[in-house]
């Protein structure tokens, strides 16, 4: 049976906090004051001490270069995308400010980051509701900002994972939730990205992977080809419809786009191995972007 309103709050109240939002997040958002304009943009409206909101932006916006969206935990639980975003802020975005705007939100859902969670408070996906007037007030509160900014990204890198959680804990409870049974998919033991179907970019793809693979292992397919159940574009790639399924990378018409897939749990991975594939991707994708511009 569907969940009802009563099921969705025991939930809710089931989830246990695990680790601070505030001691491993705004903490290092706010050292980077001195290199980068740090914006609050809302706060989760049920905790609003606990859970404000930030972005990181280029300082002096130079309407003359190209903006770079950057965003990070959308999925709480999916660790190396927000210290991934928060890593090349810290240690490689300086060297491309010359070239580029950057704002990032690196942490969209700090609730689901303190409970290690894919979904909200609500039990909802925010990695499936970023359309207008959204239930997540995360996916909502971030449209609301980069509309009113008027933000229009020339390249959007949405950095996620895929842990072997999403077998054992997430897609049960999805079933559970919707009352619909869910097929489990093989997951990939490596790194991948999801690109979009109707402008897949295909050589911006390649440059991430061959970038990533200085790092890490890129995911083999499956025995049929395919990498959680969808065929690939070429080594390491998929298409998702990001603007039918409604995720995050599909929030603007960027030209170029991107979701990364970390997988954490791989015996040849380490927390740091996944961070620096996060930050590896962003680097080739910004150096591709760069040299398409210069030429």
């Amino acid at each position: 049976m569907k969940w009802g309103e009563i099921e969705i709050k025991n939930w809710s109240q089931q989830q246990i906090i695990k680790r601070s939002y505030q001691e491993e997040v705004v903490s290092v958002i706010q050292n980077l004051k001195e290199d980068f304009s740090i914006r609050q943009y809302g706060a989760l409206s049920f905790a609003p001490d606990r859970y404000p909101l930030f972005l990181i932006e280029s300082k002096n916006f130079d309407p003359r270069k190209k903006t770079i969206l950057i965003t990070g935990g959308v999925h709480g639980y999916e660790t190396s995308g927000v210290h991934g975003a928060l890593g090349f802020f810290q240690e490689m975005a300086g060297v491309f400010l010359d070239k580029f705007n950057f704002i990032s939100s690196p942490c969209i859902s700090p609730w689901s980051y303190e409970t290690i969670n894919r979904w909200n408070p609500r039990a909802i996906d925010p990695n499936r509701s970023f359309y207008s007037n959204s239930p997540a007030e995360e996916c909502e509160l971030l449209l609301n900002i980069l509309n009113h900014l008027k933000i229009k990204p020339f390249a959007h890198f949405d950095l996620h994972e895929t842990t072997d959680t999403d077998n054992t804990v997430f897609r049960p409870a999805l079933s559970q939730r919707d009352g619909v049974p869910q097929d489990l998919w093989e997951i990939p033991d490596g790194f991948y990205l999801v690109a979009d179907t109707h402008n897949p970019q295909p050589e911006f793809q390649r440059a991430i992977i061959e970038s990533v693979k200085k790092v890490t292992h890129i995911a083999p397919s499956d025995e049929n080809g395919c990498i959680i159940g969808e065929p690939l574009l070429q080594e390491g790639v998929i298409l998702y419809d990001v603007n039918k399924l409604n995720l995050c990378v599909g929030l603007s018409p960027a030209p170029y786009t991107t979701t990364t897939e970390v997988y954490p749990d791989s015996p040849k991975a380490t927390p740091e191995i996944c961070i620096r594939a996060q930050v590896s991707a962003l680097e080739g994708g910004l150096k591709y972007l760069l040299k398409g511009l210069i030429s």
